[in-house]
């Protein structure tokens, strides 16, 4: 059996601004789809009204994705084919607890080091937990979605 390839889709009020957010985060980069789109508009598939431009290329306004750098990717539309998450545009917004989340596992020592580079980032301390099974900040990103550093 081949191993299945998937993405992490996460709703959001911006997508932009949360895919920002979390390339700078994990060091991922922003997926770059503006030849894919050109395409689209070109074949009159995709309205123009569907797109924006953020630093200076094409966008689809609701979703844009983040890629790990090493990962490969499809160059003729940009898209991501190993990890990688999406961020998807919805109308609601967040009202409960995350039911999944991501650890963010850092080098040994530096844990406070990159929960204040999170919080630069936009982030915010939820709260210090120390157990007897190890120690974690629980943080939110900037619309509220937790996750910990470790």
């Amino acid at each position: 059996m081949t191993a299945l390839h998937w993405k992490l889709v996460i709703d959001a009020a911006d997508p932009h601004a949360q895919a920002a957010f979390w390339a700078a985060a994990l060091g991922y980069l922003e997926e770059d789809n503006s030849a894919h789109i050109k395409r689209l508009l070109g074949l009159g598939v995709l309205p123009a009204e569907l797109t924006v431009t953020v630093s200076d290329r094409l966008a689809f306004r609701d979703l844009i994705a983040v890629r790990h750098p090493d990962d490969p990717y499809e160059e003729a539309t940009g898209i991501g084919q190993g990890r990688r998450i999406l961020f998807q545009r919805v109308p609601e917004e967040k009202t409960v607890k995350n039911r999944l989340h991501p650890d963010l596992h850092v080098a040994p020592g530096t844990r406070d080091a990159e929960v204040e580079r999170m919080e630069k980032l936009g982030a915010s301390v939820l709260r210090r937990v120390e157990e007897p099974g190890g120690a974690w900040v629980v943080m939110t990103d900037p619309e509220g979605n937790e996750f910990c550093v470790q």
